[in-house]
């Protein structure tokens, strides 16, 4: 089985796709394209964390969204704020940690295309997180950009370290199914 057999293969659904989507998936130009998004996106995130590194304290951000929570148009919605005022604000500690790292490590995942649709996943939480909390910024255009990667799958990481990371577990995973090893089975 030649290479381009095994990158490709279980990408293509059993149900009718959209063309675009399968364009998205599956071609090598739109790798390019998507290649540049997650160098883009992967430079925002890294540089959001590394700043972060040095000192971050996000008590007083936290508690800003919290204010947000009031008035008549609320920026923050109620059951956010009850996130905030019962989970977050208490646990402030392992926000200051998780939020820079979290950055760095999406950023670095993305620029290097290593486990590229679980870094833009969770990037795209943390974009959520931020405007659930009522900050706009850039977050917006960072989810739409997100939203492309995460439609694309593997194809997102073609140009980077997913080109052998993916066929490489994909065939270890097959091999572990086929030996009678015990492994999750998907559908």
């Amino acid at each position: 089985m030649g290479f381009d057999e095994r990158w490709t293969r279980g990408v293509a659904a059993a149900q009718p796709v959209a063309p675009v989507v399968l364009w998205l998936r599956e071609n090598f130009y739109a790798s390019l394209g998507l290649f540049v998004i997650r160098l883009y996106l992967g430079w925002t995130w890294l540089m959001a964390g590394v700043h972060k590194l040095s000192g971050f304290d996000a008590s007083g951000y936290l508690k800003g969204a919290l204010a947000k929570a009031t008035g008549d148009h609320p920026d923050v919605q109620w059951w956010w704020a009850r996130f905030l005022e019962g989970f977050a604000i208490p646990n402030v500690g392992l926000f200051n940690f998780l939020v820079p790292w979290g950055e760095v490590l999406v950023g670095i995942g993305l620029l290097l295309g290593c486990f590229t649709t679980a870094a833009v996943f969770f990037g795209a939480v943390m974009n959520f997180s931020f405007m659930f909390s009522g900050t706009v910024s850039t977050n917006p255009q960072m989810i739409l950009l997100s939203i492309f990667l995460l439609i694309a799958g593997v194809n997102a990481g073609r140009i980077g370290l997913d080109r052998w990371i993916v066929p490489y577990i994909r065939d270890a995973w097959a091999k572990a199914r086929r030996s009678g090893k015990s492994v999750p089975v998907g559908n």
